[in-house]
Protein backbone atom coordinates (compact mmCIF):
# COMPACT_ATOMS: atom_id res chain seq x y z
CA UNK A 1 0.00 0.00 0.00
CA UNK A 2 1.38 3.44 -0.92
CA UNK A 3 1.67 6.37 1.48
CA UNK A 4 -1.33 8.15 -0.05
CA UNK A 5 -3.58 5.14 0.50
CA UNK A 6 -2.43 4.80 4.11
CA UNK A 7 -3.01 8.52 4.66
CA UNK A 8 -6.59 8.25 3.36
CA UNK A 9 -7.29 5.25 5.59
CA UNK A 10 -5.93 7.11 8.61
CA UNK A 11 -8.08 10.13 7.80
CA UNK A 12 -11.15 7.93 7.36
CA UNK A 13 -10.29 6.25 10.65
CA UNK A 14 -10.25 9.64 12.37
CA UNK A 15 -13.66 10.48 10.91
CA UNK A 16 -15.09 7.17 12.01
CA UNK A 17 -13.90 7.54 15.60
CA UNK A 18 -15.50 10.89 16.44
CA UNK A 19 -16.35 11.18 20.11
CA UNK A 20 -20.05 10.70 20.72
CA UNK A 21 -22.05 12.13 23.63
CA UNK A 22 -25.45 10.69 24.51
CA UNK A 23 -28.08 12.83 26.22
CA UNK A 24 -31.23 10.85 27.03
CA UNK A 25 -30.81 8.40 24.12
CA UNK A 26 -30.01 11.15 21.57
CA UNK A 27 -26.49 10.95 20.16
CA UNK A 28 -24.25 13.90 19.31
CA UNK A 29 -20.85 14.04 17.61
CA UNK A 30 -18.31 16.21 19.44
CA UNK A 31 -16.91 18.74 16.95
CA UNK A 32 -14.71 20.96 19.12
CA UNK A 33 -14.25 22.50 22.55
CA UNK A 34 -15.81 25.95 22.88
CA UNK A 35 -14.67 26.82 26.38
CA UNK A 36 -13.42 25.55 29.71
CA UNK A 37 -13.96 26.69 33.29
CA UNK A 38 -12.83 25.53 36.70
CA UNK A 39 -15.75 23.12 37.00
CA UNK A 40 -16.87 22.36 33.45
CA UNK A 41 -16.12 22.18 29.75
CA UNK A 42 -18.39 23.39 26.92
CA UNK A 43 -18.39 21.43 23.67
CA UNK A 44 -19.77 22.12 20.20
CA UNK A 45 -21.78 19.07 19.15
CA UNK A 46 -23.85 17.93 16.19
CA UNK A 47 -26.94 15.74 16.36
CA UNK A 48 -25.99 12.47 14.67
CA UNK A 49 -29.36 12.22 12.90
CA UNK A 50 -30.45 15.83 12.15
CA UNK A 51 -26.92 17.40 11.87
CA UNK A 52 -28.21 20.36 13.90
CA UNK A 53 -25.56 21.97 16.12
CA UNK A 54 -25.79 22.53 19.87
CA UNK A 55 -23.53 23.24 22.81
CA UNK A 56 -23.10 20.70 25.61
CA UNK A 57 -21.91 21.80 29.03
CA UNK A 58 -20.22 18.89 30.76
CA UNK A 59 -19.83 19.29 34.54
CA UNK A 60 -17.53 16.78 36.25
CA UNK A 61 -18.72 15.99 39.79
CA UNK A 62 -16.29 14.53 42.34
CA UNK A 63 -18.80 14.35 45.20
CA UNK A 64 -22.53 14.24 45.92
CA UNK A 65 -22.33 17.95 46.84
CA UNK A 66 -20.77 18.74 43.44
CA UNK A 67 -23.54 16.77 41.75
CA UNK A 68 -26.23 18.58 43.74
CA UNK A 69 -24.82 21.96 42.64
CA UNK A 70 -24.83 20.83 39.01
CA UNK A 71 -28.43 19.58 39.27
CA UNK A 72 -29.36 22.91 40.91
CA UNK A 73 -27.97 24.61 37.79
CA UNK A 74 -30.27 22.49 35.60
CA UNK A 75 -33.25 23.35 37.82
CA UNK A 76 -32.46 27.08 37.66
CA UNK A 77 -32.62 26.84 33.88
CA UNK A 78 -36.10 25.32 34.19
CA UNK A 79 -37.31 28.10 36.51
CA UNK A 80 -35.88 30.92 34.36
CA UNK A 81 -37.79 30.96 31.08
CA UNK A 82 -36.74 34.26 29.50
CA UNK A 83 -35.41 35.25 26.03
CA UNK A 84 -32.34 36.90 27.62
CA UNK A 85 -31.39 33.84 29.69
CA UNK A 86 -29.88 30.73 28.11
CA UNK A 87 -32.29 27.84 27.70
CA UNK A 88 -31.44 24.29 28.73
CA UNK A 89 -32.94 21.98 26.10
CA UNK A 90 -32.15 18.68 27.80
CA UNK A 91 -29.99 17.25 30.58
CA UNK A 92 -28.80 14.00 32.09
CA UNK A 93 -26.63 12.62 34.89
CA UNK A 94 -24.13 9.89 34.04
CA UNK A 95 -22.10 7.84 36.51
CA UNK A 96 -21.85 8.02 40.31
CA UNK A 97 -19.88 10.63 42.24
CA UNK A 98 -18.19 8.77 45.10
CA UNK A 99 -14.85 10.00 46.51
CA UNK A 100 -14.43 6.73 48.46
CA UNK A 101 -14.54 4.72 45.24
CA UNK A 102 -12.60 7.50 43.44
CA UNK A 103 -15.40 7.70 40.89
CA UNK A 104 -16.97 10.77 39.31
CA UNK A 105 -20.27 11.59 37.66
CA UNK A 106 -21.04 13.91 34.76
CA UNK A 107 -23.99 16.24 34.48
CA UNK A 108 -24.61 17.13 30.83
CA UNK A 109 -26.64 20.18 29.77
CA UNK A 110 -27.75 20.44 26.13
CA UNK A 111 -27.84 24.12 25.19
CA UNK A 112 -28.52 26.19 22.07
CA UNK A 113 -25.42 27.10 20.06
CA UNK A 114 -24.70 30.78 19.41
CA UNK A 115 -22.10 31.03 16.60
CA UNK A 116 -21.31 34.70 17.40
CA UNK A 117 -19.97 33.60 20.78
CA UNK A 118 -19.75 35.81 23.84
CA UNK A 119 -19.89 39.55 24.36
CA UNK A 120 -16.32 39.30 25.70
CA UNK A 121 -15.17 37.89 22.33
CA UNK A 122 -16.99 40.63 20.42
CA UNK A 123 -15.45 43.34 22.60
CA UNK A 124 -11.97 41.83 22.23
CA UNK A 125 -12.28 42.04 18.43
CA UNK A 126 -13.53 45.63 18.70
CA UNK A 127 -10.70 46.52 21.09
CA UNK A 128 -8.09 45.32 18.59
CA UNK A 129 -9.74 47.38 15.84
CA UNK A 130 -10.52 50.36 18.14
CA UNK A 131 -14.13 50.04 16.97
CA UNK A 132 -16.49 51.51 19.57
CA UNK A 133 -20.15 50.50 19.75
CA UNK A 134 -22.76 53.14 18.98
CA UNK A 135 -24.33 54.53 22.14
CA UNK A 136 -27.83 53.37 21.10
CA UNK A 137 -26.51 49.81 20.58
CA UNK A 138 -24.79 49.91 23.98
CA UNK A 139 -28.02 50.87 25.75
CA UNK A 140 -30.10 48.37 23.74
CA UNK A 141 -27.79 45.50 24.72
CA UNK A 142 -27.53 46.79 28.29
CA UNK A 143 -31.30 47.07 28.78
CA UNK A 144 -31.83 43.52 27.47
CA UNK A 145 -29.22 42.23 29.94
CA UNK A 146 -31.17 44.13 32.61
CA UNK A 147 -34.38 42.32 31.59
CA UNK A 148 -32.61 38.96 31.94
CA UNK A 149 -31.35 39.96 35.41
CA UNK A 150 -34.83 41.15 36.36
CA UNK A 151 -36.16 37.65 35.59
CA UNK A 152 -33.57 36.24 38.01
CA UNK A 153 -34.24 38.82 40.70
CA UNK A 154 -38.01 38.23 40.65
CA UNK A 155 -37.88 34.44 40.23
CA UNK A 156 -40.46 32.36 42.09
CA UNK A 157 -40.65 30.93 44.69
CA UNK A 158 -37.32 32.55 45.69
CA UNK A 159 -35.60 35.54 44.04
CA UNK A 160 -32.21 34.60 42.62
CA UNK A 161 -28.85 36.31 42.03
CA UNK A 162 -26.47 35.34 39.23
CA UNK A 163 -23.29 36.27 41.16
CA UNK A 164 -20.97 35.93 38.16
CA UNK A 165 -22.37 38.33 35.58
CA UNK A 166 -19.60 39.36 33.16
CA UNK A 167 -19.08 39.84 29.43
CA UNK A 168 -17.75 36.25 29.12
CA UNK A 169 -21.08 34.99 30.51
CA UNK A 170 -23.21 36.88 27.98
CA UNK A 171 -23.77 35.26 24.57
CA UNK A 172 -24.76 37.26 21.49
CA UNK A 173 -27.45 36.17 19.05
CA UNK A 174 -27.14 37.03 15.35
CA UNK A 175 -29.05 40.31 15.94
CA UNK A 176 -26.75 41.16 18.90
CA UNK A 177 -29.45 40.31 21.45
CA UNK A 178 -27.65 39.31 24.67
CA UNK A 179 -28.31 35.99 26.41
CA UNK A 180 -27.07 35.48 29.98
CA UNK A 181 -25.42 32.09 30.45
CA UNK A 182 -23.59 29.99 33.06
CA UNK A 183 -26.01 29.57 35.94
CA UNK A 184 -23.43 27.60 37.95
CA UNK A 185 -22.97 30.46 40.42
CA UNK A 186 -26.68 31.26 40.81
CA UNK A 187 -27.97 31.26 44.39
CA UNK A 188 -30.95 32.58 46.38
CA UNK A 189 -30.66 36.38 46.23
CA UNK A 190 -30.91 37.16 49.93
CA UNK A 191 -28.47 35.57 52.32
CA UNK A 192 -28.21 36.34 56.02
CA UNK A 193 -24.67 35.88 57.31
CA UNK A 194 -24.47 35.02 61.02
CA UNK A 195 -20.93 34.52 62.25
CA UNK A 196 -17.39 34.39 60.91
CA UNK A 197 -17.58 30.79 59.63
CA UNK A 198 -20.58 31.59 57.39
CA UNK A 199 -18.83 34.75 56.20
CA UNK A 200 -15.66 32.82 55.35
CA UNK A 201 -17.64 30.13 53.52
CA UNK A 202 -19.37 32.71 51.30
CA UNK A 203 -16.08 34.52 50.70
CA UNK A 204 -14.41 31.25 49.65
CA UNK A 205 -17.33 30.41 47.33
CA UNK A 206 -17.15 33.89 45.80
CA UNK A 207 -13.40 33.57 45.20
CA UNK A 208 -14.02 30.26 43.39
CA UNK A 209 -17.08 31.21 41.36
CA UNK A 210 -17.23 35.02 40.94
CA UNK A 211 -14.71 36.62 38.57
CA UNK A 212 -12.55 39.26 40.29
CA UNK A 213 -12.93 42.19 37.85
CA UNK A 214 -16.74 41.95 38.09
CA UNK A 215 -17.11 40.88 41.74
CA UNK A 216 -19.03 43.14 44.14
CA UNK A 217 -17.08 44.70 47.07
CA UNK A 218 -19.15 42.91 49.73
CA UNK A 219 -18.01 39.52 48.34
CA UNK A 220 -14.29 40.33 48.71
CA UNK A 221 -14.52 40.88 52.44
CA UNK A 222 -17.72 39.35 53.79
CA UNK A 223 -18.68 40.77 57.18
CA UNK A 224 -19.51 38.34 59.99
CA UNK A 225 -23.03 39.73 60.46
CA UNK A 226 -24.62 41.12 57.32
CA UNK A 227 -27.18 40.64 54.54
CA UNK A 228 -26.08 39.87 51.00
CA UNK A 229 -28.71 40.37 48.31
CA UNK A 230 -29.26 40.60 44.55
CA UNK A 231 -27.49 43.95 44.38
CA UNK A 232 -24.21 42.05 43.99
CA UNK A 233 -25.41 41.70 40.37
CA UNK A 234 -25.98 45.46 40.04
CA UNK A 235 -22.27 46.07 40.70
CA UNK A 236 -21.39 43.47 38.04
CA UNK A 237 -23.91 45.09 35.69
CA UNK A 238 -22.14 48.44 36.11
CA UNK A 239 -18.87 46.73 35.14
CA UNK A 240 -20.57 45.17 32.09
CA UNK A 241 -21.85 48.59 30.95
CA UNK A 242 -18.34 50.05 31.38
CA UNK A 243 -17.00 47.17 29.25
CA UNK A 244 -19.62 47.83 26.56
CA UNK A 245 -18.20 51.35 26.33
CA UNK A 246 -14.47 50.69 26.80
CA UNK A 247 -14.10 46.97 25.93
CA UNK A 248 -13.31 45.69 29.46
CA UNK A 249 -14.28 46.06 33.11
CA UNK A 250 -12.82 49.08 34.95
CA UNK A 251 -10.87 46.58 37.11
CA UNK A 252 -9.51 44.37 34.29
CA UNK A 253 -6.37 46.47 33.83
CA UNK A 254 -5.61 46.24 37.57
CA UNK A 255 -6.10 42.45 37.39
CA UNK A 256 -3.79 42.16 34.36
CA UNK A 257 -1.11 44.26 36.09
CA UNK A 258 -1.21 41.89 39.07
CA UNK A 259 -2.22 44.68 41.48
CA UNK A 260 -4.87 44.16 44.16
CA UNK A 261 -8.31 44.09 42.54
CA UNK A 262 -9.87 43.78 46.01
CA UNK A 263 -8.34 47.10 47.14
CA UNK A 264 -9.35 48.82 43.90
CA UNK A 265 -12.93 47.52 44.10
CA UNK A 266 -13.35 48.36 47.80
CA UNK A 267 -12.02 51.89 47.16
CA UNK A 268 -14.62 52.27 44.40
CA UNK A 269 -12.34 54.53 42.40
CA UNK A 270 -13.57 54.21 38.80
CA UNK A 271 -12.08 56.49 36.16
CA UNK A 272 -13.15 57.17 32.59
CA UNK A 273 -10.95 58.02 29.59
CA UNK A 274 -10.37 61.75 29.22
CA UNK A 275 -11.27 61.54 25.55
CA UNK A 276 -14.47 59.52 25.16
CA UNK A 277 -16.98 59.05 22.34
CA UNK A 278 -19.78 58.81 24.91
CA UNK A 279 -21.90 61.44 26.70
CA UNK A 280 -21.60 62.08 30.44
CA UNK A 281 -25.10 60.63 30.97
CA UNK A 282 -23.68 57.18 30.19
CA UNK A 283 -20.91 57.64 32.76
CA UNK A 284 -23.55 58.74 35.29
CA UNK A 285 -25.48 55.51 34.66
CA UNK A 286 -22.31 53.47 35.35
CA UNK A 287 -21.59 55.44 38.55
CA UNK A 288 -25.21 54.89 39.63
CA UNK A 289 -24.54 51.14 39.82
CA UNK A 290 -20.94 51.15 41.09
CA UNK A 291 -21.70 52.15 44.69
CA UNK A 292 -19.34 50.44 47.13
CA UNK A 293 -22.01 50.31 49.86
CA UNK A 294 -24.60 47.79 48.63
CA UNK A 295 -27.34 49.60 50.59
CA UNK A 296 -26.77 52.65 48.36
CA UNK A 297 -26.93 50.54 45.20
CA UNK A 298 -30.21 50.51 43.23
CA UNK A 299 -32.38 47.48 42.51
CA UNK A 300 -32.78 46.32 38.92
CA UNK A 301 -36.14 48.09 38.46
CA UNK A 302 -34.53 51.50 39.17
CA UNK A 303 -31.61 50.66 36.88
CA UNK A 304 -34.00 49.84 34.00
CA UNK A 305 -35.89 53.10 34.59
CA UNK A 306 -32.67 55.14 34.62
CA UNK A 307 -31.40 53.26 31.55
CA UNK A 308 -34.52 54.23 29.57
CA UNK A 309 -34.24 57.83 30.83
CA UNK A 310 -30.60 57.93 29.69
CA UNK A 311 -31.58 56.58 26.27
CA UNK A 312 -34.32 59.25 25.93
CA UNK A 313 -31.92 62.07 26.90
CA UNK A 314 -29.26 60.90 24.48
CA UNK A 315 -31.82 60.65 21.64
CA UNK A 316 -33.08 64.19 22.41
CA UNK A 317 -29.58 65.68 22.39
CA UNK A 318 -28.42 63.70 19.34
Amino acid sequence: MNALGLSLILKMGCLCTKDVITVNSKKYYVLEQLGEGGFSVVLLVENVRTKKRFAVKKIICHSIDDQKLAIDEVNYHKVLDHPNILQCLDSTVQGVADPVLNSTSEVLLLLPYYPKGTLARELEIRFKNKQYLEVNDILRIFLQVCEGLKALHEAKPVPLAHRDLKTANILLDVDYSPVIMDLGSVAPASMKICGSSEAQKLQDTASERCSMPYRAPELFNVESYCMIDQRVDIWSLGCVLYALCYFRSPFDIIYERGDSVALAVISGNVTFPEISPYPEELHDLIRYMLKVNPMERPYIYSVIEKGHDTLSKIKITA
